[in-house]
């Protein structure tokens, strides 16, 4: 019996100890499948990203270019009123609104004066013609009749003249050259303005950019050291009002030589009319 109940105890054990080795065998291999399973998770998902940072690269990198591209549209979408704006408000308000006050008042004067002279301007063979008709005609009240009815100066000299025709020759000259002279002033007319105004822009532009020096160099003193950006911005905004004030008298200028041409044009013409005035009032009393 006891034989017996060793042989079981023993058998008991051995059983014991094999169930307890293929449990443990068991988890060892659960174990590594969940190991090697969690491995190749971790290695779908690294391949994935890698996959997807692959694909996101490009995308990144044509949308730079894109961007590049859409910065410059807007840069040459910029038209030349805008950048003027820009330019001008950069220049800052005091010097560059001065500035503008001189063009303003410039082009106002040019525009009064090429109106008054376009309209001043003589058709001198008709209005020759016209009076040696009327003084054939009707005598000098007539050939009056018409310089009244006639705009210009070149008339008004006619009328003055012809008011003198009965003092003399000598008479109707010195009335014409002396009337002559106020047409010519009434010509002239603030065009002196015009010439002060293509003066005074780059002046206040300079001015503009010497102070605007000044204040960049008493910002390099403040801060000690000598910034490029703030060397830069300053001397950029000082130029500013240099290169605006250099534009207004450029402007001011290719108007003010249209008007001394204009003027210079009208005079001629009142000369060369009057001289032939003179000579058709001396056949007429011949006569």
């Amino acid at each position: 019996m006891k034989r017996a109940l060793s042989i079981l105890a023993v058998l008991a054990i051995m059983f014991g100890t094999t169930n307890l080795m293929a449990q443990e065998e068991g988890n060892t291999a659960a174990a590594a499948e969940e190991t090697a399973t969690e491995d190749t998770t971790q290695q779908d998902m690294g391949d994935t990203a890698a996959m997807e940072a692959a694909e996101e690269a490009p995308a990144q990198e044509e949308a730079a270019p894109a961007t590049t591209e859409e910065e410059t549209a807007v840069e040459e979408d910029m038209s030349f009123h805008q950048v003027l704006k820009e330019k001008f408000i950069e220049g800052g308000p005091e010097f560059m609104g001065i500035v503008l006050i001189t063009l303003i008042l410039g082009l106002a004067i040019c525009i009064e004066r090429i109106l008054y002279l376009n309209m001043a301007t003589p058709n001198a063979k008709k209005l020759l013609a016209e009076i040696e008709s009327a003084l054939q005609s009707g005598g000098v009240e007539a050939a009056k009749e018409v310089c009244r009815n006639t705009r210009g100066p070149v008339a008004s000299i006619f009328y003055q003249g012809l008011e003198r025709s009965g003092e003399g020759i000598e008479m109707v000259e010195k009335s014409i050259v002396s009337y002559g002279s106020v047409q010519m002033g009434l010509l002239e007319r603030n065009v002196s303005w015009i010439s002060l105004f293509i003066a005074l822009a780059p002046m206040l532009g300079f001015m503009g950019t010497v102070i605007g020096m000044i204040d960049a160099f008493d910002a390099i003193e403040a801060a000690g050291d000598i910034s490029p950006s703030l060397v830069a911005g300053g001397i950029k905004v000082a130029l500013l009002t240099t290169v605006f004030g250099l534009i207004v008298a450029i402007i001011l200028q290719i108007f003010y030589n249209y008007i001394i041409a204009k003027i210079d044009s009208i005079v001629n013409t009142m000369e060369d009319a009057s001289i032939s005035l003179v000579d058709m009032l001396v056949r007429f009393e011949n006569k």
